[in-house]
């Protein structure tokens, strides 16, 4: 089972972010405080959870959390900053956007920019050791597979409803065979031999 808290429970945020790795759409991250004493069992890092266990543990989160919030980066900023930088920045939007300040931020993984005056600590595979952070593993991941979702009506011929934009083989036959959209991320490796691509 996982832990609530890093530290003493003082309005801790975990945050974390989905679609980092993605061909297409979104860097999406999502921050949450969870209240003292919460408790679940089948909250674990998103990656482990099966769709449907997503699915059903949103709403719990969002109706437990003391605060939550998602946000999303774009393509075109991911392509101005960087897709390290946009992660960071979709979590400080995520932590901005918060009803409650935290007192202290957990971040999954290892690197993250100071927010505010706030401080944080990074925690590798944290979405694995802590409540919050998981939580906000599921958060980030639902509210992107949901919006990978709407995109696939605009462009059904890339599956983005089944790859959710990440690098599949029928995704990169797609990109191959219909170019690019203005949801692709045109800095992205987007085929294996960039020759057959017309930019």
């Amino acid at each position: 089972m996982l832990k609530l808290y890093h530290q003493l429970p003082v309005n801790e945020a975990g945050t974390d972010e989905a679609g980092r790795g993605c061909l297409a759409g979104p860097v999406t991250a999502a921050a949450v405080i969870l209240p003292k004493g919460f408790t679940n069992t089948v909250l674990n890092d998103s990656k482990l959870l099966t769709h449907t266990k997503r699915d059903l543990l949103r709403p719990i989160i969002e109706s437990s959390a003391t605060a939550y919030a998602v946000a999303h980066i774009f393509p075109e900023k991911i392509e101005e900053i960087n897709i390290l930088n946009a992660s960071i920045l979709a979590m400080h939007k995520a932590i901005e956007q918060l009803k409650t300040s935290p007192k202290f931020i957990v971040v999954d993984g290892n690197r993250f920019k100071p927010f505010s005056d706030i401080p944080h600590e990074c925690i590798i595979k944290g979405d694995g050791k802590y409540m919050n952070i998981a939580a906000a593993s599921v958060l980030a991941k639902t509210y992107r597979d949901a919006y990978m979702e709407k995109l696939h009506e605009e462009f059904p011929m890339y599956n983005w409803k089944k790859n959710k934009g990440y690098p599949t083989k029928e995704h990169r036959e797609a990109i191959r065979k219909y170019g690019i959209t203005k949801y692709h991320r045109k800095s992205f490796k987007l085929l294996p031999n960039q020759l057959g691509l017309d930019l």
